[in-house]
Protein backbone atom coordinates (compact mmCIF):
# COMPACT_ATOMS: atom_id res chain seq x y z
CA UNK A 1 0.00 0.00 0.00
CA UNK A 2 1.19 3.50 -0.83
CA UNK A 3 -0.38 6.76 0.23
CA UNK A 4 -0.26 10.33 -0.96
CA UNK A 5 -1.16 13.09 1.48
CA UNK A 6 -2.16 16.31 -0.27
CA UNK A 7 -1.61 19.11 2.23
CA UNK A 8 -1.60 22.89 2.22
CA UNK A 9 -3.48 25.79 3.77
CA UNK A 10 -7.25 25.96 3.97
CA UNK A 11 -8.73 26.99 0.64
CA UNK A 12 -5.81 25.85 -1.51
CA UNK A 13 -7.81 23.00 -3.05
CA UNK A 14 -6.60 19.90 -1.19
CA UNK A 15 -9.87 17.97 -1.42
CA UNK A 16 -10.61 19.01 -4.99
CA UNK A 17 -7.13 17.99 -6.15
CA UNK A 18 -7.25 14.72 -4.17
CA UNK A 19 -10.54 13.86 -5.90
CA UNK A 20 -8.99 14.65 -9.30
CA UNK A 21 -5.98 12.47 -8.47
CA UNK A 22 -8.47 9.73 -7.61
CA UNK A 23 -10.11 10.22 -11.01
CA UNK A 24 -6.71 9.85 -12.69
CA UNK A 25 -6.03 6.64 -10.76
CA UNK A 26 -9.45 5.29 -11.74
CA UNK A 27 -8.74 6.10 -15.40
CA UNK A 28 -5.49 4.13 -15.07
CA UNK A 29 -7.44 1.31 -13.36
CA UNK A 30 -5.43 1.58 -10.13
CA UNK A 31 -7.47 0.36 -7.12
CA UNK A 32 -7.55 3.25 -4.66
CA UNK A 33 -9.53 5.28 -2.15
CA UNK A 34 -9.71 9.04 -1.59
CA UNK A 35 -10.10 10.17 2.02
CA UNK A 36 -10.82 13.72 3.17
CA UNK A 37 -9.16 13.74 6.59
CA UNK A 38 -11.31 16.64 7.79
CA UNK A 39 -14.28 14.30 8.02
CA UNK A 40 -12.32 11.82 10.13
CA UNK A 41 -11.94 14.39 12.90
CA UNK A 42 -15.23 16.22 12.57
CA UNK A 43 -16.85 16.07 16.00
CA UNK A 44 -17.64 18.44 18.83
CA UNK A 45 -16.34 19.38 21.31
CA UNK A 46 -12.61 19.19 20.69
CA UNK A 47 -10.38 18.27 23.60
CA UNK A 48 -8.56 21.28 25.05
CA UNK A 49 -5.18 19.63 24.44
CA UNK A 50 -6.01 18.63 20.82
CA UNK A 51 -8.10 21.44 19.26
CA UNK A 52 -7.76 20.09 15.69
CA UNK A 53 -8.50 16.51 16.84
CA UNK A 54 -5.37 14.94 15.35
CA UNK A 55 -5.60 11.92 17.65
CA UNK A 56 -9.18 11.17 16.58
CA UNK A 57 -8.22 11.69 12.93
CA UNK A 58 -5.36 9.19 13.18
CA UNK A 59 -7.49 6.57 15.00
CA UNK A 60 -10.18 6.88 12.36
CA UNK A 61 -7.64 6.81 9.52
CA UNK A 62 -6.23 3.56 10.89
CA UNK A 63 -9.67 1.92 10.74
CA UNK A 64 -10.75 3.38 7.40
CA UNK A 65 -7.43 2.64 5.67
CA UNK A 66 -7.57 -0.96 6.86
CA UNK A 67 -11.12 -1.29 5.48
CA UNK A 68 -10.08 0.11 2.10
CA UNK A 69 -7.04 -2.19 1.98
CA UNK A 70 -9.27 -5.16 2.75
CA UNK A 71 -11.52 -4.04 -0.11
CA UNK A 72 -8.54 -4.06 -2.51
CA UNK A 73 -7.24 -0.50 -2.52
CA UNK A 74 -3.56 -0.31 -3.46
CA UNK A 75 -3.26 3.46 -3.13
CA UNK A 76 -4.71 5.96 -0.68
CA UNK A 77 -5.09 9.60 -1.59
CA UNK A 78 -5.48 11.68 1.56
CA UNK A 79 -6.43 15.36 1.77
CA UNK A 80 -5.61 17.16 5.00
CA UNK A 81 -3.36 19.50 6.93
CA UNK A 82 0.00 18.14 8.07
CA UNK A 83 1.69 20.82 10.15
CA UNK A 84 4.66 19.00 11.69
CA UNK A 85 7.26 16.87 9.99
CA UNK A 86 7.32 14.69 13.12
CA UNK A 87 3.70 13.66 12.40
CA UNK A 88 4.51 12.17 8.98
CA UNK A 89 5.40 8.80 10.48
CA UNK A 90 2.18 8.83 12.49
CA UNK A 91 0.13 9.29 9.31
CA UNK A 92 2.11 6.58 7.51
CA UNK A 93 1.56 4.17 10.38
CA UNK A 94 -2.15 4.98 10.61
CA UNK A 95 -2.55 4.53 6.85
CA UNK A 96 -0.49 1.34 6.89
CA UNK A 97 1.37 2.66 3.89
CA UNK A 98 4.49 4.32 2.58
CA UNK A 99 3.64 8.01 2.63
CA UNK A 100 4.47 10.71 0.12
CA UNK A 101 3.44 14.28 0.94
CA UNK A 102 2.54 16.89 -1.67
CA UNK A 103 2.08 20.45 -0.50
CA UNK A 104 -0.16 22.63 -2.63
CA UNK A 105 0.55 26.35 -2.80
CA UNK A 106 -1.34 29.32 -4.14
CA UNK A 107 -1.11 33.04 -3.70
CA UNK A 108 -3.04 34.16 -0.64
CA UNK A 109 -5.22 36.38 -2.85
CA UNK A 110 -6.37 33.25 -4.74
CA UNK A 111 -7.02 31.44 -1.47
CA UNK A 112 -9.01 34.43 -0.14
CA UNK A 113 -11.20 34.38 -3.26
CA UNK A 114 -11.86 30.65 -2.90
CA UNK A 115 -12.64 31.00 0.79
CA UNK A 116 -14.98 33.93 0.14
CA UNK A 117 -17.05 31.69 -2.14
CA UNK A 118 -16.97 28.75 0.29
CA UNK A 119 -17.93 30.85 3.32
CA UNK A 120 -20.28 33.37 1.73
CA UNK A 121 -23.18 32.16 3.89
CA UNK A 122 -21.43 31.72 7.21
CA UNK A 123 -19.31 33.66 9.65
CA UNK A 124 -16.15 31.56 9.27
CA UNK A 125 -14.47 33.53 6.50
CA UNK A 126 -12.21 35.67 8.68
CA UNK A 127 -11.00 32.68 10.72
CA UNK A 128 -10.25 30.65 7.58
CA UNK A 129 -8.40 33.50 5.85
CA UNK A 130 -6.29 34.06 8.98
CA UNK A 131 -5.67 30.32 9.31
CA UNK A 132 -4.53 30.11 5.67
CA UNK A 133 -1.86 32.73 6.28
CA UNK A 134 -0.83 31.08 9.53
CA UNK A 135 -0.49 27.69 7.81
CA UNK A 136 1.60 29.15 5.00
CA UNK A 137 4.08 30.36 7.62
CA UNK A 138 4.07 26.97 9.36
CA UNK A 139 4.65 25.10 6.09
CA UNK A 140 7.46 27.43 5.06
CA UNK A 141 9.50 26.33 8.06
CA UNK A 142 8.20 22.81 8.77
CA UNK A 143 9.37 21.04 5.61
CA UNK A 144 6.56 18.48 5.74
CA UNK A 145 6.46 17.84 2.00
CA UNK A 146 8.33 15.69 -0.50
CA UNK A 147 7.35 18.05 -3.29
CA UNK A 148 5.34 21.23 -3.90
CA UNK A 149 2.81 21.88 -6.66
CA UNK A 150 1.27 25.25 -7.54
CA UNK A 151 -2.51 25.02 -7.22
CA UNK A 152 -3.56 28.30 -8.78
CA UNK A 153 -4.27 26.65 -12.16
CA UNK A 154 -6.96 24.39 -13.57
CA UNK A 155 -7.61 21.42 -11.27
CA UNK A 156 -6.88 18.86 -14.02
CA UNK A 157 -3.43 20.40 -14.59
CA UNK A 158 -2.66 20.47 -10.89
CA UNK A 159 -3.79 16.85 -10.43
CA UNK A 160 -1.70 15.70 -13.38
CA UNK A 161 1.37 17.43 -11.93
CA UNK A 162 0.68 15.79 -8.55
CA UNK A 163 0.33 12.31 -10.09
CA UNK A 164 3.48 12.75 -12.18
CA UNK A 165 5.51 13.92 -9.18
CA UNK A 166 4.06 11.18 -6.94
CA UNK A 167 5.06 8.47 -9.42
CA UNK A 168 8.52 10.01 -9.70
CA UNK A 169 8.87 9.96 -5.89
CA UNK A 170 7.81 6.31 -5.77
CA UNK A 171 10.54 5.36 -8.23
CA UNK A 172 13.27 7.03 -6.18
Amino acid sequence: MRALLVTGPVGVGKTTVAEAVGDALAAAEVPHAVIDLDWLRCSWPSPADDPFQLELELRNLRAVARNYADAGAQRLVLAGVLERRADRSRYAKAAGAELTVCRLTADLSVIRERLAVRHRHDSGLRWHVNRAGELEEIFASAGVEDFVVAADRAVAEVAQDVVTRWLAEERM
